[in-house]
């Protein structure tokens, strides 16, 4: 039977994380934009995950789950499956805290994300083309090893770790109309929204997904998680299915206000204005939330929005073809 992962269970989750990781993490800054804070006559905050330590915010749900962990479990080795995001962040952690461990990561995995990886010197391994089919094996390895799996996102301590985001944001800005999440498996979104909801329950929380893939809006939508076969996308870090009884499917279904699903022409226009505009580097992942926004900005003017940039790695051939106007 599925477990029930509720409002007030992610709450307990992220306030004992607050204690446990934030010694090892960095406050993001939550920066005004002037430029999309004019083009939508709103007042837009952007959350700087980009900026967080290995480049996402993957580390802060990633540290959670290790330091979470008896002796005897870490002793046992860490097997995770991820993208590239993830996969770096439980690399840091266990090169900082001396532990071994496997990275399972899918075989169209970017190149900037499997040589940030590589650089980490972890055992990798490649299985699959989908994330959920690559999850799924890394599973199964663990437990057939008997090693400890860390989920990217179906953990309460990953959920509770990225839940942080959402202390910050209360600590940083008054007054919070909306949040622009991204949204792949669901932990991040399950950890900010559940947070925010059970302090703030009138702020809205939009989830972000490209049109290519998005099947936690279909699954919140049929009232079930969903087995669906997505084309690539350039926002890879939350491209993918959702595993079967993931916890994050109940947070969603019931903290998330609002999807918007993008076009690859709308995250590429949308990573060009970050970059041109707030002179930063996003990966597509990150671009959802400025997409989303930019493509419902009519509804919030006036309003106090956060637009959470989640990564950093965006790879030298998509940057360039990004910048060349695809050429």
């Amino acid at each position: 039977m599925r477990k029930i992962f509720t409002i007030e269970d992610v709450k307990k989750e992220v306030e004992k994380a607050e204690k446990k990781i934030r010694v090892h993490i960095r406050k993001t800054y939550l920066e005004h934009s002037h430029y999309f804070s004019k083009i939508s006559d709103a007042n837009i905050f952007l959350k700087l995950e980009n900026t967080q330590i290995t480049g996402s915010f993957k580390l802060r749900g990633a540290l959670n789950s290790i330091l979470s962990l008896s002796d005897e479990e870490k002793s046992k080795g860490i097997i995770t499956a991820s993208t590239g995001n993830h996969g770096a962040a439980v690399s840091y952690a266990m090169k900082k805290l001396g532990l071994k461990g496997k990275i399972y990561v899918p075989e169209n995995i970017s190149a900037a994300k499997l040589e940030v990886l590589q650089a980490y010197n972890t055992d990798i391994f490649f299985y699959g083309t989908d994330n959920a089919i690559t999850e799924a094996n890394a599973r199964k390895t663990a437990e057939s090893e008997g090693s400890f799996y860390i989920s990217p996102y179906n953990d309460p301590k990953v959920i509770g770790g990225q839940g942080t985001i959402g202390i910050e944001i209360i600590d940083q800005l008054n007054n919070i109309d909306a949040v622009f999440v991204p949204v792949g498996g669901g932990g991040l979104i399950a950890g900010i929204a559940g947070y925010l909801k059970s302090v703030l329950p009138e702020i809205k929380i939009i989830g972000c997904q490209p049109e290519n893939s998005h099947v936690m809006f279909d699954s919140v939508k049929a009232g079930k998680i969903l087995e669906i076969d997505c084309p690539p996308s350039i926002s890879d870090g939350t491209a993918g299915g959702v595993e079967e009884g993931s916890i994050t499917f109940d947070i969603c279904r019931d903290c998330i206000d609002e999807f918007v699903l993008v076009s690859e022409e709308e995250i590429e226009n949308a990573l060009k204005l970050v970059l041109q505009k707030s002179h930063m580097m996003v990966e597509g992942a990150a671009a959802l939330s400025v997409a989303s926004f930019l493509k419902v900005r009519n509804k919030y003017k006036n309003k106090n929005i956060v637009l959470i940039l989640s990564g950093n790695k965006l790879g030298f051939e998509m940057l360039r073809k990004i910048v060349s106007g695809g050429k």
